[in-house]
C-alpha cells in the first residue's frame, strides 16, 4: 500500500481508536495473566497489584523517553534533504508511523525493570525477577510508543496513594470500601488525552 504525505495525520482517528481498544484489551487480558503469574510467587494481592500498576506507569514513561529520542534522530536525518510538499514535522511523523518496528522495545523493557527494581513501594521475592511480567511490559511499551504518534498524544494519569478518589478517573475495585473517599492504592492507570479521561483506571479505596 502506497504511503502519501501527511497520511499519519489523516489516519489519526482510526489509529487512536485501535490503540485505545488495545489498551483496554491489555487491561482485560495481559494484566490478569501477569497477576496470575505473580500470585504464584507473591501471596500479598496488594503487592501484586501495585507491581502491575507501577509496571504500567513506568512503561509509558520509558516509551515516551524512547519516542522523544527516536523523533530527534529522525528529524535530524530528514532535515538534511527535506523539501516538501508536507512540513518537516509531518514528514517526521509519517516516517515514525511507517517505521514503528524500528522502536527498540527491548531496551524500554529493560529500563522499566531497572526502575521497578529501585522503587521502594514494590518488591519481589529474591528467587524471581520483574522480568517474569516482561510480556505485559512489552505490550504496554509498544502501545505507549504508538500513542505518542497521535495528535494529541495519549498518556496515563499519575496517581498517588491517599489522593481523593475520582469517579471520572477510576472504577473502584470490588474489594474497596465504597464509603471511603481516599485511594489506598492504584490497580490500573487512567488513560488521558490532555486532561480528559479516555479510559478509566482502577483503584482501591479503604478507610
Amino acid at each position: 500500500r502506497s504511503w502519501s504525505p501527511g497520511q499519519a495525520r489523516r489516519t489519526n482517528a482510526s489509529r487512536r481508536a485501535c490503540l485505545v481498544a488495545r489498551f483496554s484489551d491489555i487491561y482485560a487480558q495481559e494484566r490478569l495473566d501477569a497477576e496470575t503469574l505473580l500470585r504464584t510467587y507473591i501471596s500479598d494481592v496488594e503487592m501484586v497489584q501495585r507491581i502491575i500498576y507501577i509496571a504500567a506507569v513506568e512503561s509509558f514513561h520509558a516509551a515516551k523517553m524512547a519516542y522523544r529520542q527516536f523523533k530527534m534522530r529522525v528529524r535530524e536525518i530528514l532535515s538534511l534533504g527535506h523539501s516538501g510538499p508536507e512540513s518537516l514535522e509531518d514528514a517526521v511523523l509519517d516516517y515514525i508511523v511507517r517505521h514503528e518496528d524500528l522502536y527498540d522495545v527491548r531496551a524500554s523493557v529493560n529500563d522499566v525493570i531497572l526502575s521497578m527494581n529501585i522503587n521502594p513501594k514494590i518488591s519481589c521475592p529474591p528467587e524471581i525477577d520483574f522480568i517474569v511480567i516482561s510480556t505485559l511490559i512489552q505490550e504496554l511499551c509498544c502501545v505507549a510508543f504508538s500513542m505518542q504518534t497521535l495528535i494529541p498524544p495519549l498518556d496515563v494519569a499519575f496517581g498517588i496513594d491517599g489522593e481523593l478518589f475520582s469517579e471520572t478517573k477510576y472504577y473502584r475495585s470490588f474489594d474497596s470500601d465504597y464509603t471511603a473517599a481516599l485511594v489506598a492504592y492504584h490497580v490500573w492507570p487512567a488513560l488521558m488525552e490532555n486532561s480528559i479521561v479516555i479510559a478509566k483506571g482502577e483503584a482501591v479505596t479503604k478507610r
